[in-house]
């Protein structure tokens, strides 16, 4: 299979990957956008509305809008920079870890049972895959 077809492939399959995740409903539902917030903050600790900008590739002034619907929310909060008073850290808040702690645990347990009916050799190739995908995202 040649690279363009391949490539046409894989995002036609993750794109279904994709939308069959975001219909596993969760309660109190985030954003795409929220959601990799969170795990960035969760994942990575504190970090500027810049640095979340650069990491998730939007403007600013998007970034801006998202964290203040999640800092209506309670999901983030904003601080001074203890190194540098001008600058502001976003964390992740108690209630954004839960919130993301509950969309994990749903949308695992649903891809979880999915791969529960594939063949063994099926989920080594994913876990091979897995490793190639995020490969593949580190490129883009």
């Amino acid at each position: 299979m040649e690279i363009e077809q391949t490539a046409a492939a894989l995002q036609i399959a993750v794109g279904r990957l994709v939308r069959r995740l975001r219909q596993t409903h969760v309660p109190g539902e985030l954003t795409l956008s929220e959601a990799s917030v969170l795990s960035r903050l969760d994942r990575g600790g504190p970090a500027t509305p810049g640095e979340l900008a650069g990491d998730e590739r939007v403007k600013p002034q998007a970034m801006g809008a998202t964290l203040q619907t999640m800092e209506q929310r309670d999901l983030v909060r904003r601080s001074p920079d203890p190194g540098d008073g001008r600058r502001v850290l976003i964390t992740i808040t108690e209630e954004g870890r839960r919130l993301l702690t509950d969309r994990r645990t749903l949308k695992t347990h649903a891809l979880a049972e999915a791969i529960g009916h594939l063949s063994d050799d099926e989920r080594r190739a994913l876990v091979e895959a897995a490793r190639l995908l995020d490969k593949l995202a580190e490129e883009l």
